[in-house]
């Protein structure tokens, strides 16, 4: 039996993996639409493609990491 693929995925330290299509918003109350099979969603706060992530949380300390 196989088990289904969760839509939605945190990864410890860092992103958060949503498969197929969410409406994601912003601090700003904007929605952005997924675009990619799976989209990286920033949970540190300090991506400069907010609400993307794009790697930040891999250079910030890793007490300060989500």
């Amino acid at each position: 039996m196989s088990r289904p693929t969760p839509d939605v995925v945190l990864c410890p330290g860092g992103p958060m993996l949503l498969r197929g299509e969410h409406l994601v918003m912003d601090d700003d109350g904007v929605e952005h639409p997924t675009t990619r099979p799976i989209s990286a969603v920033c949970r540190c706060g300090k991506s400069a493609t907010k609400p993307w992530c794009d790697g930040t949380h891999k250079v910030i300390p890793e007490r300060l990491r989500p």
